[in-house]
């Protein structure tokens, strides 16, 4: 399969799978029968899971970076609950919970037993939650600027691009959607015309706006709030986990990955300079290189 970036979305498969009481849609490419990625990391697939801000997705968060991975991993590219292509249900419980439990369902009807997790922002935050609730289904851990195990120490919350999400959250314009995404890199330039207009669509497609506001009232409403607070829950992480930060981050502040190299005892932490809450995209040469790395010393084989 050719991994260019021209052709990679052309090239990988889009699906959509029946997980529990939800539909998801998913994007899936592997390496080429006999190639490296069939052994590296144990043989275990690499799923990513993407953030949550207004017209995210699986493949607006991560479709640049699929070349490299499905190059040396089976790679499925997740829409959570509420995003992309996915069901757009009310959010029972907690987000990260609701979510977590989906991708599991999604993994058994796939027949899947076990995977590395990449998770950015919102999807870090469903990452940990699986790998705590499910510990015997994950491998390795990727978390960027994970959402539930971030806390700032030095920032005022909300921070800077929670607060712009707000706002477009009340006021759905494109000029709020520019103000948001602003936030997310260092490099303005990456802040172009045909992306907002991209995410603007997702972000006001039919039942987008009413699942975003699902997502967030888990995290506000006392009943359901607390279960989304990782942080506390750290301590009982076994899992390899790398943490990955953009020393810029506005959404995220680097501060808060200090709790949790403090708290996993398997955790480790890699800064990227000049870069905000998308490493994957603004460090994206990096990003692969170094998380590459860390799942590859991964040695367990996945069990038939």
């Amino acid at each position: 399969m050719d991994y260019s970036k021209e052709s990679v979305r052309h090239q990988a498969t889009v699906k959509t799978e029946v997980a529990g009481e939800l539909t998801l849609n998913y994007y899936e490419a592997a390496p080429a029968a006999g190639e490296a990625g069939e052994t590296l990391g144990g043989g275990l697939p690499l799923v990513m899971l993407h953030g949550g801000g207004p017209g995210a997705s699986a493949w607006s968060n991560f479709g640049r970076a699929l070349p490299h991975f499905a190059a040396r991993f089976r790679t499925l590219l997740v829409d959570q609950p509420g995003f992309g292509g996915s069901d757009k249900p009310p959010v029972v419980g907690n987000f990260y919970r609701f979510a977590a439990d989906a991708v599991v369902a999604l993994l058994d009807e796939l027949g899947i037993e076990r995977v590395h997790l990449l998770g950015n922002s919102l999807g870090g935050g469903t990452a940990m939650r699986l790998a705590l609730s499910h510990p015997d289904r994950v491998g390795r851990l990727i978390l960027m600027g994970p959402g539930g195990l971030s806390l700032n120490l030095f920032h005022a919350d909300p921070t800077e691009g929670v607060q712009r999400l707000m706002d477009f959250g009340a006021d759905p314009t494109r000029e709020k959607l520019r103000a948001f995404i602003s936030t997310m890199v260092v490099d303005q330039s990456l802040v172009t015309d045909e992306l907002v207009e991209e995410r603007f669509a997702d972000a006001t497609a039919p039942g987008a706006q009413e699942a975003m506001r699902s997502m967030g009232m888990s995290f506000w409403n006392p009943e359901t709030a607390e279960d989304g607070m990782l942080w506390r829950e750290a301590h009982r992480l076994r899992k390899h986990t790398l943490l990955t930060w953009g020393r810029e981050d506005r959404v995220n502040p680097l501060d808060g990955a200090m709790v949790a190299l403090k708290l996993i005892p398997r955790a480790s932490l890699h800064v990227f300079p000049n870069c905000g809450h998308w490493a994957q995209i603004e460090a994206a040469e990096e990003f692969a290189e170094v998380a590459t790395a860390f799942l590859a010393r991964h040695r367990e084989r996945s069990k038939p």
